[in-house]
Parts: C-alpha cells; structure tokens; sequence
C-alpha cells in the first residue's frame, strides 16, 4: 500500500495553473482559487498562473510556453474538458502530448464516481507529457480540482510517496529527446 516515507525530503515542484473559461476573471476564478491553495498547503511553488479562453490556439500557446520555462515542472489546466461546442481543452493538449497518461483519466473518474455517479462521464479529464513537463487536464469545477488535486496529484507530486510518484522520474521525461540528439 501507499505510504510517504518520512526518510526521504520532501522536494518542492514548480507548477502553473491555467484556468480556461469565457467568463471567468482572477476574481470569480474558484478552480483557480482552489488549486492555487492546495499547492501551496503541500509546499510547492505556484510559478504560474493564467486565464486563457476556450480557444485551442489559445490554450496551447499558453500551455506550450510555460512546458518550455526550466521553473515550470507541472501544468494544471482547469476547465473545458465537457462536451459542449466551446469546451476544447483536450483538443487543443491531447495531440501535442508527447506521452499520454491514460490512467490519469481513469483514476479521476474512479475517485470522482464515488463523488457525483455517473455524471463523472461528462468530463474528459486528461492527463500527458509535454517537453519534459506533466500536464493534467481538469474540470473546472472546484469539487472535480480537489479530488484530482487530494486523490492524485497531491501524493503523486510528493517526492515521499511511495512505492513511486512523478517526482522522481521528472529528470528522466525527456530522455528519448537526448538519446534521439546522441
């Protein structure tokens, strides 16, 4: 079973947070508001933080940029992943990953069915990397941030989780691009 082994230090991460939405401003942006909050709670850097619309070219170029900044280990992106004609964020992520996380996704749902049911069919939460970067694909409803957020990232982001987490294995995402330079 899990555990965090309290031998190890704890290493703090770099993480951006994109909030995608029409409507939206720094003012109204809850999703935003709440993952901003966990992240610091769990002691890593908020180095980044944006709203974007619900626009590929848009969201991509954001999410392009900050994969390619040496502070940036993690994006988080909130919101778009419905089925509505304007949500788009796994279209504008989804074909530039460079490594698709597919369990992201099916544990999202595990953890939110037990939450609201069957209606966690209606997100297209996704995760991915991207230049040596983590990307993850949320909802934009706060209670969809926090349980990706309390049931995945957080013990994921944590360099003590064990027997693995995604801290350890960030020196090693872009491997193949040296090996293919060699």
């Amino acid at each position: 079973m899990a555990t965090i082994d309290e031998t190890r230090p704890f290493i703090p991460v770099g993480i951006a947070v994109l909030t995608v939405s029409d409507t939206r401003t720094p003012e109204t942006d809850r999703s935003g508001d709440t993952l901003a909050a966990r992240i610091a709670e769990a002691g890593h850097r908020l180095v980044a933080r944006a709203i974007e619309p619900d626009d590929v070219g848009a969201i991509r170029a954001r999410v392009e940029a900050w994969t390619r900044e040496e502070a940036i280990d993690v994006v988080i992106t909130t919101g778009g992943t419905g089925f509505t004609g304007r949500d788009v964020t796994p279209e504008a992520l989804e074909p530039i990953f460079e490594k698709r996380m597919d369990g992201f996704s099916e544990v999202f749902h595990r953890i939110s069915y037990d939450k609201i049911g069957t209606s966690t069919i209606q997100s297209r939460a996704t995760g991915g990397v991207l230049n040596a970067t983590f990307v993850f694909v949320l909802p934009g409803s706060p209670g969809a941030c926090k349980d990706a957020w309390d049931g995945i990232l957080r013990a994921q982001l944590d360099y003590r989780h064990m027997p693995c987490n995604f801290v350890e294995i960030m020196p090693r995402l872009d491997e193949h691009l040296k090996r293919s330079a060699g």
